[in-house]
């Protein structure tokens, strides 16, 4: 595994325990704890290059439906000023599951073309 996706793993995998720790004040903290908590465990075990792609790409395509599901009718940014509070809840939310399907869609693919590649 390259330096630059080991050291992506591991950053990725610490902010995501920060956001976990950060969403002890949330309406539905557990939700969002566990969340988080894969994500890091995925990010971890992915920077120790111990991961099958299907499981992040699994999580990443459960994380793409989970932010059609929450993202808001009417998106009104991420300020709190002139704006529904949960509406811009929600779409932190959403874009939160984006950003972790995204990156759950690189380990993916980095590990199923890395692999591919190393047989050659």
């Amino acid at each position: 595994m390259g330096l630059f996706f080991k050291l992506f793993g591991w950053l990725f995998g610490i902010l995501c325990l920060t956001s976990a720790v950060l969403q002890y004040n949330d309406p539905d903290p557990m939700v969002w704890i566990l969340i988080y908590l894969v994500a890091a465990i995925v990010s971890f075990v992915f920077a120790l290059n111990k991961v099958r792609a299907i499981v992040p790409f699994l999580f990443g395509l459960m994380a793409i439906l989970g932010c059609w599901y929450v993202f808001p009718e009417k998106f009104q940014g991420f300020d709190l000023e002139g704006g529904d509070i949960n509406n811009i809840e929600e779409g932190r939310e959403a874009i939160g599951l984006l950003i972790i399907a995204l990156v759950m869609f690189v380990y993916a693919y980095w590990i199923h073309f890395s692999h591919k590649n190393s047989k050659v």
